[in-house]
């Protein structure tokens, strides 16, 4: 009796030291860069991830789909018993995907006592954050991020996403491979990184894939109003495919003006395209055809996939935002997870000393994803998994094989 009694102090004296690791620390919001923000440690028994994108504005699709995603995972994962004993607390601030809200926002975060950052959601915020994150050694894991500049400022950045280069590449690969098209046209935001750097390596790569871009024709964020000029150049040079590396709102645009001029090629996207059904005001069946690279459909029967999506509508959340936005966010917590464990991450630990941790355990660890099978990082912080494309028919994803 008194042995079963002795186990049982024991025991609770474990419990009470693995969860009073952790003591606050908040940092400054006016000055993201403070070094006094860079060693923040969490409230007791808990770990702090923080998260920046739109959640108002034309882009606000994909900030609360990360959303959505991130929380369900911290949901599942507290409710299986958290991160090495502590809670995960997530927060989220909107940036209406602006640099400068952007960094702001982080400042917010760091007051908060964020000890890591899943975000920024779009890649002109996420290059900006990434200098302040690589001066706090903060580590940084964008779920959808793509530009290249976003982990150039540090070794503690990564993203589940692809970046703008390989969603060029794997373009152009598709659709020489599928025999899409031989003559293309692209229309592309050049005031935006993001659609810029997957053009310039879409016609690297179709160049050496025989593909002919006949037409290349750009707008900027001021003029992404009418496109009739572009759609009349494309037609005019022969198209047969519009590549369009570009984001819903203008997307959407570009599909109504094109059907008012009874032009119908075949149009292409990337992941920026993802979320273009449920674009406000749209007539959805003008998307009908429409083919673009994600790494997730809600409708594969694959285990994961099936397991996200019920656990994603049991929590109540929209099918509105049931994208690959929803689903990088979820994988990027659940490699947040798998890292953490791996490296022995608590609450007690400062940024600084999280950063160090974590920039290795994450090369060490594979993740079996939603957005991609077996995921694996490289110390250049980028993914390896296999890209998908999927068609629309009948108004819903159809993956391609």
């Amino acid at each position: 009796m008194r042995i079963k009694k002795f186990l049982a102090v024991v025991l609770a004296l474990a419990v009470v030291f693995a969860f009073a690791s952790c003591t606050k620390n908040p940092g400054n919001a006016e000055n993201p860069s403070d070094e006094s923000n860079s060693n923040s440690a969490s409230e007791e028994g808990v770990i702090k991830i923080g998260s920046i994108g739109p959640l108002t504005g034309d882009n606000a699709v994909y900030g609360t789909a990360v959303k959505y995603g991130a929380e369900l995972a911290v949901k599942e994962i507290n409710e299986a018993g958290g991160i090495n004993g502590c809670k995960v607390e997530f927060r989220m601030e909107d940036d209406v995907s602006d640099a400068e809200k952007a960094v702001n926002a982080y400042g917010v975060l760091k007051d908060w006592g964020m000890q890591m950052l899943a975000g920024t959601v779009t890649s002109k915020p996420c290059q900006a954050v990434s200098t302040y994150a690589a001066e706090d050694n903060m580590f940084l894991l964008t779920p959808s991020g793509t530009s290249v500049e976003c982990l150039q400022a540090g070794d503690t950045l990564f993203r589940v996403c692809f970046s703008d280069p390989a969603q060029g590449t794997k373009s152009a690969d598709f659709i020489a491979e599928k025999g899409l098209a031989t003559k293309i046209g692209i229309i592309y935001n050049s005031s935006d990184v993001y659609s810029t750097g997957i053009k310039d390596t879409f016609v690297e790569e179709a160049a050496a894939k025989n593909l002919e871009v006949v037409a290349t024709e750009a707008f900027t964020n001021d003029s992404a109003t009418d496109f009739t000029a572009q759609l009349t150049n494309i037609r005019s040079a022969g198209a047969e495919l519009v590549f369009l590396p570009i984001y819903t709102a203008p997307a959407s645009l570009i599909l109504q003006q094109a059907n008012t001029m009874g032009f119908a090629p075949l149009f292409f996207g990337c992941d920026g395209l993802d979320g273009i059904l449920s674009v406000e005001n749209f007539d959805a069946s003008l998307a009908e055809g429409v083919m673009l690279l994600t790494p997730f459909v809600a409708n594969s029967t694959d285990e994961a996939t099936v397991k996200f999506v019920n656990a994603y509508r049991a929590n109540g959340y929209e099918d509105t935002y049931l994208n690959q936005f929803a689903a990088d966010a979820y994988d990027a917590i659940y490699t947040i997870k798998a890292a953490a464990e791996k490296a022995g991450v608590t609450g007690d630990m400062d940024t600084a000393a999280i950063g160090d941790a974590m920039k290795t355990a994450i090369t060490e660890v594979t993740v079996s994803g939603v957005t991609g099978g077996s995921i694996t990082w490289n110390a250049d912080g980028e993914p390896n998994k296999e890209p998908r494309a999927v068609k629309i028919i009948n108004g819903e994803y159809q993956m391609v094989e």
